[in-house]
């Protein structure tokens, strides 16, 4: 039996033990050819509501296990993404149309998820305070509680495990809610490593669904906190949601992140990165380059030679093909990007290379001649759509990039010494020299700014730890005190 043998999990939840869920059934479709690959289990509200509460009956007492114990099944997990990944990335291919590099890094980023959030039990849970008082006072980190994890399709398995994995390093109990198009590669794939971990039942639970099971693992009353990535528009509803119900709601949202490129720089490979940050996984990445905002300088140049590795990457079925994109996700995702570029045209931009699809297989896209007010240039577009502009001084290109109001990633190529000066000037929750808008590392932190998310919420040790517990204030006297009355 393998770890993803479908006779173990088709058709069903995990709620501590795989069960048939009360919503029924869903077919696993493959973007690529519109096959069915399985079933996916589904869960109800009233799924979601008894599985809080389990999971609140049980995270107490794996808080209380040793930290090394707790390590232990962390580092067991890593190993298992290692042990499995051929198996688990032929699921991401599949299910999710990634290639199999993409689906190669995905496993990769999940097993050293795992292992870095192995060494979070043994770090200091806390702090010894001053005090004006005769007595100790310690600061010290508790788990959470119950975390909901809410994942979307695009990175299924790394944007489940960067929360899951720490959540549950921490002593907390988590319920998953992959996006249900990913179900399989986004949810079942980390519920079957964590069982084969030895994580005590009922600590994961994997509740698949549609907005009805999103409404309920955010709203459940013993759910501590949401950690929730997605569209701005989801985001922000949840954390209405959470502010209302007093819950920290950690939201990693959309994104339109430019990428500056300034005068003298190697043409050549600013278009080579410039290519992988607007068109790796299709576009379909909150970090992708969604504005190339280039020097008058170098402009034209960069512009034919983005349209010429536009023009030689091969677009295509992964699953049987050597391509360098797959396809879109799904129909809506499809008809999104085909209006977004007749919109741009039609509000006066020229599309240098691709703007069409055959089905979901969108072909690599480079669009000038637009400005600010550009359908193509103000909006996330998650497709491999490449909208260029020049600029002339550096003030107009820190004004470019800051006009948007999404916040999460810039990149400047260009000489090092003028790019730290814009970096200073620039609003975002990352900045990259050198480097295009795509980088994600389990050690690093991660977030935006503005409609991109509500800060730093999830990476590092640091982060995480304040991401995924609570401080609470202890004080220890020798004797009781005197006091007053």
């Amino acid at each position: 039996m393998t770890l993803m043998d479908p006779a173990l999990w088709e058709g069903k939840i995990n709620t501590g033990t795989w069960v048939v869920g009360s919503g029924g059934t869903q077919d696993v479709r493959e973007p690529a050819t519109d096959a069915v690959l399985g079933r996916v289990g589904v869960a109800t509200a009233d799924d979601v509501y008894a599985a809080a509460i389990r999971a609140d009956g049980v995270q107490k007492a794996w808080a209380a296990t040793r930290p090394e114990d707790r390590a232990a099944v962390l580092r067991r997990a890593g190993t298992l993404f290692e042990t499995h990944a051929e198996e688990i990335q032929r699921w991401i291919i599949r299910e999710d149309g990634s290639t199999p590099p993409k689906a190669a890094l995905e496993t990769h980023i999940a097993a050293n998820e795992c292992f870095d959030a192995a060494a979070l039990p043994h770090l200091p849970q806390g702090e010894v305070l001053a005090s004006n008082e005769s007595r100790w006072s310690v600061a010290r980190r508790t788990p959470a509680g119950v975390v909901s994890v809410i994942a979307p399709f695009n990175f299924p398995l790394i944007l489940s495990i960067r929360a899951v994995a720490p959540a549950l390093a921490l002593g907390n109990a988590v319920l998953l809610k992959p996006d249900p198009r990913t179900a399989v590669c986004g949810g079942v794939a980390l519920m079957r490593v964590f069982e084969e971990a030895g994580l005590p039942a009922g600590v994961l639970q994997l509740l698949p669904g549609g907005a009805e099971v999103g409404a309920a693992v955010v709203d459940a009353p013993e759910v501590d906190v949401v950690a929730f990535t997605g569209s701005t528009g989801a985001g922000r509803a949840i954390g209405q949601t959470c502010g209302r119900l007093l819950k920290r709601a950690h939201l990693e949202l959309g994104g339109n992140n430019a990428l500056i490129v300034l005068p003298g720089v190697d043409v050549e490979k600013a278009a080579s990165a410039a290519a992988f940050g607007s068109w790796m996984n299709s576009g379909q990445i909150c970090m992708t380059t969604g504005r190339h905002i280039v020097h008058e300088s170098v402009y034209d140049d960069y512009v034919a030679a983005l349209v010429r590795k536009a023009e030689a990457l091969t677009v295509g079925d992964p699953n049987t093909e050597d391509v360098a994109l797959g396809p879109l996700i799904d129909d809506r995702q499809t008809a999104h990007c085909v209006d977004i570029v007749s919109a741009a045209v039609a509000e006066g931009a020229s599309i240098a290379a691709g703007g069409t699809n055959e089905g979901r297989f969108f072909r690599p896209t480079v669009i000038t001649g637009l400005d600010r007010d550009n359908t193509a240039w103000k909006n996330e577009i998650f497709g491999p759509v490449a909208p260029v502009a020049r600029f002339t001084t550096l003030d107009e290109a820190v004004d470019l990039a800051n006009d948007s109001e999404f916040g999460l990633s810039i990149g400047i190529l260009g000489e090092v010494s003028v790019a730290m000066e814009l970096a200073d000037r620039l609003d975002a929750g990352k900045i990259h020299i050198n480097e295009q808008t795509v980088s994600d590392e389990s050690m690093a932190a991660f977030g935006g700014t503005k409609s991109s998310g509500n800060g730093t919420r999830i990476g590092g040790a640091t982060v995480n730890i304040e991401a995924f517990t609570e401080t609470q204030w202890l004080t220890l006297r020798s004797r009781i005190a005197d006091y007053p009355f």
